[in-house]
């Protein structure tokens, strides 16, 4: 069965900081208008986005962004860069394809040869990255682990009309936690679920060659590297997706969806999140929205709700956070947590 409760404990787990990225350049509806045919209307209306931000692709990339944003959680869980002892990034835009951009981090941070290595489950990288270490320090192999999400996916967006319906929803930022073991074994993860659906991948991928299209999608030259989207096939699986699994990781964790105090979302389209809200009953406060400042940053969607949370003091020692995240691959993953 995929997914599971929570492991045999042997330490607790804590997040013990946070930090994000995000680069300088802002572009909003109005800047994507004179670049194609759209309308800020159009793109606030379907999606809930109002800018975005994109990286400079002569200054900077997915691991300068995501080695900042490790800096700023270190920073925040007052640790030095030699206390990390392993670093873990979700993202599935390296800037090259080696070395991984976790090695890169560990490097520029100055942690040290520590173990390094990245996640690509899309959208939902953080959420599997985050998995993954919980229970490589509850196992007891690792004591201070960096887990970050980062991408920057607008390399592979179309900036012209004949791409505007999935360049609008489009941006670039890294975010990160700090993984802390915990003399505390009440804290930590309470329950987790990770799926993939391989065959759902024909509705949301970037081509890299003629024979990375399926048999659904006509070939062209023109979309190599370039995201190609079913957006109503995909939006039928985010939205279906969604509360199958707050109710399957609710289940596994024997909570009731009012007993966790933050549902942590992969911010893809405001119209998703709030059709969960309205499933569940959710106050806005409890289900935190920035879609509309960030658009839809892939890796580093939910942790830099997170850290938005944290830094703002709503998110506090003793609540419980559920961080839930869905993408291409087809994948999608819950991490419940006792803070």
């Amino acid at each position: 069965m995929s997914g599971r409760g929570r492991s045999p404990v042997c330490v607790g787990v804590e997040i013990a900081g946070s930090g994000s990225s995000l680069p300088a350049r802002r572009v909003t509806n109005g800047d994507l208008v004179a670049m194609m045919d759209t309308s800020d209307e159009w793109i606030v209306q379907r999606t809930g986005i109002r800018e975005r931000r994109i990286y400079d692709r002569e200054k900077e990339g997915t691991a300068d962004l995501a080695a900042d944003a490790a800096r700023k959680a270190i920073a925040d869980a007052g640790l030095l860069p030699t206390d990390i002892d392993l670093v873990v990034v979700g993202t599935m835009t390296p800037d090259s394809p080696t070395p991984s951009v976790a090695c890169v981090v560990a490097d520029r941070i100055g942690a040290g040869k520590v173990g390094a290595f990245d996640v690509n489950g899309a959208c939902c990288g953080f959420v599997f990255a985050i998995n993954t270490a919980h229970d490589l320090i509850n196992g007891g192999a690792y004591r201070n682990v960096v887990v970050a999400g980062a991408d920057t996916i607008t390399r592979f967006c179309d900036f012209s009309t004949a791409g505007r319906n999935v360049a609008v929803l489009f941006g670039d930022a890294a975010a990160a936690v700090v993984l802390r073991v915990s003399s505390d074994t009440s804290r930590g993860l309470l329950a987790q679920a990770m799926h993939s659906d391989g065959g759902g991948a024909k509705n949301l991928f970037v081509p890299g060659r003629k024979q990375d299209f399926p048999s659904n999608v006509e070939y062209d030259p023109k979309r190599i590297n370039q995201i190609y989207m079913d957006g109503q096939a995909v939006f039928k699986f985010a939205v279906g997706t969604f509360s199958k699994l707050i109710e399957q990781t609710l289940e596994r964790s024997g909570l009731k969806a009012d007993e966790v105090d933050h549902y942590v979302c992969h911010q893809s389209n405001y119209r998703i999140l709030d059709s969960a809200r309205e499933r569940f009953g959710l106050s806005p406060e409890r289900l935190h929205v920035n879609i509309d400042r960030y658009g839809n940053t892939v890796g580093a969607s939910v942790p830099l709700v997170f850290d938005e949370l944290r830094k703002s003091g709503r998110v506090q020692p003793g609540q419980k956070v559920m961080f839930l995240a869905f993408g291409a691959g087809l994948t999608w993953g819950s991490s419940l947590w006792q803070l």
